[in-house]
């Protein structure tokens, strides 16, 4: 046996070098450098080599006898032809060092240097009996290495960072412990026993990342924050989503937040507004990196989300270019100023500046709901592809650039006989993104970061007959479908220092933001002009511009009590908005000869279709005329104070003040108090009250415009009058002040082991005077062609109750893991107050704008998610359960003699009911190796749908944007590279 062993071991080798000597000499030599070498083989094996790039660097290898090479045989030539050793780690790490020799330390760089490059007089300094040197490799628990992790000797200032490939080496004293930090894991104290290590660190349910939002310390963690927050780590949600926008992201993290897309709906077709805890759009405050993110010019008229708001656009922003979403779960007006009634959601851009992502993802939806033969199948074909590059700049500098190019085709679902065409809007949209910092001192650095989002977009509205006198029959036989397009663009761009002055952290920053949006309409006409209208029209538009312009100091003062943090800052903010006007034929009204309709226009010159006057303007959306046009500009002042101190180390008091002065409507003082109170090392309790406020936007003083509304299928033309109109105050409807706001939240988490933890949120948010849509007043009194009438107005007072809870679960075993995450929301919004005055309750805000604003989010929406990965594979699912929710629709407004003279009854057939509905994701992912990564799936794989509706709804369709939306499953395929 003895015999036959050493045989076969002794002809192993003989083949071996065999075919070594083969390649040796049938081909010829190819030296690259070592390191180029290293990266062959380990993306040839799929494994990953771990070494000192500075200890390598000159040396060359031949490749060619690699090329053929097993895995075994790669890692033997690698030590007959270089002078390294190699030990494997596990987990697919081989680790590449010199032979034991002595090594020259640098404290001043924590470098080492091979004995060749160093004095022999400095290395007689180093007391090698003391000292020893260690190296390891950090990984994530994925076994995935992690860059720039904090690798320092305890109790001194010796360290370093983990390079990209999660190796480290560092030279300390004998029997001294390691930690090992990185934000977003859990930390670890490593006793070294051997030359080489291995550190896992722990992630998951034990994140206790370090963030910007809500507080300004820092180095305050997550967990010990006195206000709840939700950091959505985006890396992590790759395997659960297609992550096409960032609504879409944030909606599948976050069951509070809700952005359906909406049909119908004028404007909020192209932009999709989004509310957090059921409240407006404009009282949830948007971040970039911490700075004010501007608001879009639009405000929303129709639809069942924002009516009367304008919001962020977050999908402006390519999903590329973030890191992490920061949601902070609690009014935040004393530390942040105006809309942050809601909450705060700070984005987080990338900072990687040695990788390069790209994303390409192919879609589409189920169309099988729609009842035309030709659109049946699919449909809303979606393309995307996005780049992520970054690189360093000087020392601890970096630049991160994302790229993004997404189109989605039209979406048809059944449609109704004055809806024929309802669905989603087409999109193209193109953005760019970018994010950097620049060291110009030790101590200051500079930043920038910004972006430009363009889109186009087209949506159907509302079908006009054959037979009406909105229709010229010479132009349309069939009647038409209205197409109502825009161009949106979108501007950013901050540019700041920061650094430290006499122990005080100093931050200037100025930010810049433009968001304009251009109607044309498409396919329709102007039925005054007759057989001669034009089929397309320049509608006008609307811009908004802000600048804000910040300085925030802050200081830690470690000497009292447990820790004093400070913050104070000044903000000053200059908004413009301005409404353009289009091209007349898209307004005015013209007389049989083609002149334009006055006052002075004889009757019989009035063109009509069977006696009724034709309406002017594009039909579909009528274009903005020069009286509706707008430039208006404000500035606001505000100063704050914000503090927190550990007044022991398991108790956390803080506190903020802010003045806030508006040259438009005056000014706002807002307090907050807040506390944490760890009652035993794995359990927290929170608790937060503050006051709040949100200044009306500009849109909602100066919006104005005649418009064409559909009341119970009937076409009739509207007037909305701006706030600061003398008309308004005629109809009884005051000037608009700021909304005020008051938070409570009571909140505890508690971590039952490493593996599981769970938070529940309580909260309660009272708002006095919402700004609100109002209904529709009589117009007959104004010398106007419309027949109703709206106002923006302080219309309401509302009282949300809600509660936010978290289970999260995490197994890792050999080289497989599992996570299920549990979250929830309930909420119920009460309004307690309408402020009608001695206006008709039912014209000013009736029972139809109540319901509306009340399933401004369902009563609840749980989401259930599962992870598992093993090995190359990984399988998510999602499930999402909504509540049922009701509407009221236009029969509200028939005549009560239809219903037996019986007001309730009326109401009865006028409820929308919506069933609660449950929705399931699946993904799958494959990675074929550390670079390239496949996954299919499907959202909504059962197609399921709302609650079917009549033809009264206010989106013309079988439903109204409410739940999951109206599109039903969405299948895709995703291919993802690094380098």
């Amino acid at each position: 046996m003895l015999y036959r062993n050493t045989y076969r071991q002794f002809s192993n080798v003989l083949v071996f070098l065999f075919i070594n000597v083969l390649h040796l000499y049938s081909q010829e030599p190819n030296y690259i450098p070592l390191a180029d070498a290293l990266e062959n083989i380990s993306d040839k094996h799929d494994i990953y080599f771990t070494y000192n790039p500075l200890i390598i660097k000159t040396d060359k290898v031949d490749i060619t006898p690699f090329q053929n090479l097993s895995l075994k045989q790669s890692i033997t030539l690698l030590k007959k032809v270089t002078s390294y050793k190699i030990e494997y780690l596990g987990n697919k790490y081989y680790v590449i060092f010199k032979p034991d020799k002595n090594y020259a330390y640098n404290d001043s760089t924590t470098r080492f240097k091979d004995d060749s490059e160093k004095n022999i007089d400095s290395i007689k300094q180093i007391n090698f009996e003391k000292r020893v040197i260690v190296r390891g490799i950090v990984l994530d628990e994925y076994y995935n290495p992690i860059h720039k992790a904090n690798v320092t000797e305890n109790n001194t200032k010796n360290g370093t960072i983990t390079r990209r490939d999660g190796s480290f080496e560092l030279k300390l004293m004998k029997n001294n412990p390691l930690m090992i930090s990185h934000v977003g894991f859990t930390n670890e104290m490593i006793f070294p026993n051997q030359n080489y290590i291995q550190v896992v660190l722990k992630s998951g349910v034990q994140l206790d990342e370090v963030f910007i939002v809500g507080s300004r310390n820092s180095k305050r963690q997550k967990i010990d924050s006195p206000v709840s927050t939700e950091v959505i780590n985006v890396k992590s949600v790759i395997k659960k989503s297609e992550l096409l926008e960032v609504n879409q992201l944030i909606q599948t993290e976050i069951p509070s937040f809700n952005a359906t897309k909406q049909s119908g709906s004028d404007g909020a077709d192209h932009i999709i507004p989004a509310t957090y805890r059921g409240l407006g759009p404009d009282q949830t405050l948007v971040l970039i990196n911490g700075k004010r993110r501007h608001q879009t010019s639009l405000i929303n008229l129709y639809g069942t989300r924002g009516r009367g708001n304008s919001g962020t656009d977050l999908n402006t922003i390519p999903t590329s270019a973030i890191k992490r979403i920061e949601v902070l779960k609690d009014g935040a007006s004393a530390q942040y100023g105006s809309d942050a009634i809601a909450g705060v959601i700070n984005i987080v851009l990338n900072d990687n500046p040695n990788e390069t992502n790209i994303n390409s993802t192919f879609g589409f939806y189920n169309a099988n709901n729609n009842k035309d033969a030709t659109k049946k199948g699919i449909d809303g074909l979606t393309f995307k592809t996005e780049v992520n590059y970054g690189a360093p700049i000087k020392k601890n500098g970096f630049v991160n650039l994302s790229a993004e190019f997404l189109t989605k085709g039209h979406t048809f679902r059944q449609g109704t006989v004055i809806r024929e065409n309802y669905g989603d809007a087409a999109v193209t949209s193109s953005s760019v993104f970018f994010n950097a910092e620049i060291p110009i001192s030790n101590s200051i650095k500079a930043y920038t970061n910004g972006g430009y989002n363009f889109k186009n977009t087209d949506a159907y509205a509302f079908t006009r007959s054959f037979d009406s006198e909105r229709n010229v029959q010479a132009i349309f036989p069939d009647g038409f479908n209205p197409l109502i397009t825009t161009n949106i663009s979108d501007k950013s761009f901050t540019l700041g220092f920061k650094g430290k002055i006499n122990g005080w952290n100093v931050d200037f920053s100025n930010s810049y933001g433009n968001n304009y949006f251009h109607y044309f309409i498409k396919e329709t006409l102007n039925a005054t002009l007759l057989e001669n209208s034009p089929n397309e029209f320049d509608a006008g538009g609307h811009s908004l511009n802000q600048n804000t312009t910040n300085i925030d100091l802050t200081r830690q003062f470690s000497g009292v009590l447990e820790g004093l943090h400070i913050a104070l800052g000044l903000e000053n903010k200059i908004e413009n908005y301005k409404i353009f006007a289009g091209e007349p034929f898209s307004y005015e009204s013209y007389d049989l000869n083609g002149n334009v309709i006055t006052n002075n226009t004889p009757t019989n010159l009035i063109p009509t279709f069977n006696g009724i006057v034709r309406p002017g303007g594009s039909q579909g959306f009528p274009g903005y005329a020069p009286i509706n046009e707008v430039d208006r500009t404000r500035t606001s002042f505000s100063f704050y104070l914000d503090g927190e101190i550990d007044i022991t180390k398991k108790w956390i008091l803080a506190a903020a003040i802010r003045y806030e002065n508006y040259s438009d409507f005056g000014n706002s003082f807002n307090t907050k108090i807040a506390s944490n109170l760890k009652i035993t090392p794995k359990s927290n309790f929170r608790f937060s009250f503050s006051t709040g406020f949100r200044a009306p936007s500009l849109a909602q003083i100066y919006y104005n415009l005649k418009f064409t509304n559909y009341i119970d299928n009937v076409p009739t033309e509207s007037f909305l009058i701006a706030n600061n109109n003398p008309i308004t105050r005629q109809f009884g409807i005051q000037k608009l002040k700021e909304e005020k706001a008051q938070n409570y939240s009571l909140g505890y988490h508690h971590r039952f082991s490493n593996n599981l933890s769970f938070s529940l949120d309580a909260y309660h948010i009272f708002i006095k005077d919402r700004i609100i849509l109002s209904g529709n007043f009589d117009a007959s009194l104004l010398n106007t062609d419309a027949e109703n009438v709206q106002f923006f107005a302080n219309g309401v007072s509302t009282n949300t109750f809600g509660i936010d809870f978290k289970l999260n679960w995490l197994k890792n075993w050999d080289n497989s893991s599992v996570n299920f995450n549990l979250t929830g929301n309930v909420n119920d919004m009460e309004i307690t107050r309408i402020n009608y005055e001695n206006l008709n309750p039912e014209t000013f805000f009736g029972i139809r704008e109540q319901f509306f604003l009340k399933a401004s989010a369902p009563d609840y929406k749980i989401i259930l998610n599962s992870i598992f990965t093993t090995g190359k594979f990984s399988i998510s699912n999602t499930l999402t359960q909504f509540s049922s929710l009701q509407l009221v629709d236009w029969q509200i407004n028939n005549p009560i003699s239809e219903y037996n003279n019986s007001s309730e009854e009326r109401l009865k057939a006028s409820i929308d009911n919506y069933d609660a509905k449950l929705t399931l994701d699946t993904h799958f992912t494959y990675n074929f190796n550390k670079n390239f990564s496949f996954q299919i799936g499907a959202n909504n794989l059962f197609n399921t749908y709302p609650t079917v509706q009549g033809e009264n709804t206010d989106s013309g369709g079988l439903w109204d944007a409410v739940q999951m939306g109206t599109n039903g499953a969405f299948y895709y395929s995703k291919i993802l590279a690094k380098f």
